[in-house]
């Protein structure tokens, strides 16, 4: 079994000192992949929920739609390895295309995923919520953060359901933690049609396809949306959301799922009158 992370010595300076110390790091490791008997690809990742991590891939990128395609999925005695066998014969996509940022992963997907099958999920995904319930969300995720806490260097990820968060991952790589969810989703046959994502990671056009294939109405980041993923959460219909912080944050698409957002003309500060102004 791998762990999470390790325990490291380094020399501080600091108010003209040198001190020695010694700090829990967060791992990055290779764990490879292997569809029904066939080495597909290597994750970069921090080795927590790694089943999760190969299923939630697999979902996001098109190649299984339920839990029940799934014949067994296991984690080799070494922890470098996940092992996914299906009941159907699959074929590896012949071009995997890198993904953006720091620690990114791998991807067939094309940019624009089924306009109609993610509108329909987004649909039936009735969430509404206070700007109250933005901050509330992301000082869970933050509550949430584990591994975090730890080491530092790590992302974090939630799956909030309108109430309360209901599942959380944790990766070096903001992209494994959509990954995780999405996994996690699966494999514990949740059943939730009202779907928020919120993510300490930068929301990158990945991040949010990732955030679409789930089915998520609104999608909330303490840092920023890229100019691509603006563009498809205008298109899928999602409520994108950046720099959540607590009182604050930006809305660039679809404001009319934050209640009493768009109330009100603006005032001479250019912010929004409300009803008692």
């Amino acid at each position: 079994m791998i762990n999470s992370h390790l325990q490291f010595q380094y020399i501080q300076f600091e108010s003209g000192y040198w001190e020695k110390a010694e700090t829990e790091v967060i791992m990055e490791v290779p764990v490879s992949l292997t569809v029904n008997g066939e080495f597909w690809l290597t994750f970069m990742c921090t080795p927590v929920d790694l089943e999760a991590l190969a299923v939630g891939f697999l979902y996001n990128e098109g190649l299984i739609s339920t839990k029940d395609e799934i014949a067994s999925v296991n984690l080799c005695a070494t922890g470098d390895n996940i092992d996914v066998w299906l009941y159907h014969p699959v074929q590896e996509p012949e071009k995997w295309r890198k993904t953006s940022g720091c620690t990114g992963g791998f991807t067939s997907v094309e940019l624009e995923l089924s306009k109609q099958y993610i509108q329909h999920q987004i649909n039936n995904n009735g969430t509404i919520l206070n700007p109250s319930d933005i901050s509330n969300i992301v000082e869970q995720l933050f509550k949430s953060q584990s591994l975090y806490r730890r080491t530092g260097g790590v992302h974090t990820s939630g799956l909030y359901d309108g109430h309360e968060m209901i599942l959380i991952a944790e990766d070096i790589g903001r992209h494994n933690t959509l990954d995780k969810i999405a996994g996690l989703y699966l494999l514990q046959n949740i059943q939730q049609p009202n779907k928020v994502i919120v993510s300490t990671g930068r929301i990158s056009s990945e991040m949010l396809q990732k955030s679409a294939k789930l089915g998520a109405s609104i999608v909330i980041s303490r840092t920023s949306p890229s100019s691509l993923s603006i563009q498809l959460a205008e298109n899928y219909g999602i409520t994108l959301i950046g720099y959540a912080r607590r009182g604050q944050f930006k809305v660039y698409t679809h404001p009319q799922r934050i209640f009493q957002s768009i109330e009100g003309p603006l005032n001479q500060n250019n912010s929004i009158k409300t009803p008692n102004e």
